[in-house]
C-alpha cells in the first residue's frame, strides 16, 4: 500500500452528521466493531486502468494469510472486508486502483498493533501499512477520523478527485466496499474537507458516521 491518507480503511464515537459544520453525536459503544482495524494489500505494482485483471481479486489467501499473522501475533482476528481503492498520483497526475482488505483487530495495544502491521509490510513488500486504532473523541491520542457513508461507487469517487484538487492533495483518495460504502480515513484537522468532499459525492449525511482515533502509516524506520 502506498503510504496515502485512506482507506481506508479502516474505525469511539460515532457521528451523524446534519449538514455542514453541525453533527450529533451518538454514544460511543455503537461506533466500533473491532478495537482497530489494519488496510492492507499484497499488490505492489502502480495500476492506473480501472479494467485491470488484477483488481478483479478477491485476496482470499491474502486474507487467510494476515488472519493467521494477526493471530500468531497475540490479537485476535475479526471480520474483513474487501475493497476498491483510488488514490491520486502526483507523480503521474492521475488517479491509481488497488485492491485491499480491511481487518478488524481486538484484543490488541497500540504497540502490538504496529508490530502486526509492520510484520504484514515486510512480509508482503509493502511501502506502509495504514492502522486505525479506536479512541473517543476526547481521547489525547485522537488524531484522525474514519468517515463511513453509503451510496459510493468506484468511479463516483474516482471523477470527485479529478474534480477537487485540494481534496485530492490534502486526502489522497479512498476506498468503497463491492457493496458501494465509502471508507476514507483522515487527518481529524482535515474533517471539514472531508465532509465536504463526501457531501460532493452525493452521500445523504444523515446516514454518514464520522469515527474517531489514532491513524498510522506503519513504514520501514529511517
Amino acid at each position: 500500500m502506498r503510504q496515502l491518507r485512506i482507506l481506508a480503511a479502516a474505525g469511539a464515537m460515532v457521528v451523524v452528521v446534519a449538514g455542514a459544520g453541525t453533527a450529533e453525536a451518538r454514544p460511543a459503544a455503537r461506533g466500533c466493531a473491532a478495537t482497530a482495524e489494519i488496510f492492507a494489500t499484497d499488490n505492489t505494482a502502480v495500476i492506473t486502468d480501472p479494467d485491470d485483471a488484477r483488481l478483479k481479486t478477491r485476496l482470499t489467501r491474502f486474507e487467510r494469510e494476515v488472519r493467521g499473522i494477526i493471530r500468531t501475533h497475540g490479537a485476535q482476528p475479526g471480520a474483513s472486508t474487501l475493497l476498491d481503492g483510488v488514490f491520486w498520483s502526483g507523480d503521474l497526475n492521475k488517479a491509481t486502483y488497488e485492491r485491499s482488505r480491511e481487518f478488524d483487530v481486538n484484543r490488541v495495544g497500540p504497540a502490538g498493533l504496529r508490530h502486526i502491521a509492520d510484520v504484514i509490510r515486510k512480509d508482503y513488500q509493502q511501502e506502509s501499512v495504514l492502522t486505525f486504532r479506536c479512541l473517543a473523541r476526547t481521547s489525547p491520542d485522537t488524531d484522525s477520523v474514519e468517515i463511513q457513508a453509503p451510496g459510493v461507487s468506484r468511479t463516483a469517487l474516482h471523477d470527485a478527485l479529478l474534480a477537487d484538487p485540494e481534496a485530492r492533495e490534502r486526502l489522497g483518495g479512498g476506498s468503497v466496499t463491492l457493496g458501494g460504502k465509502l471508507i476514507l480515513v483522515a487527518p481529524l484537522a482535515d474533517l471539514a474537507l472531508a465532509q465536504k468532499f463526501t457531501a460532493g459525492l452525493g452521500v445523504d449525511w444523515k446516514t454518514a458516521e464520522v469515527r474517531y482515533g489514532d491513524a498510522e502509516f506503519v513504514a520501514e524506520t529511517p
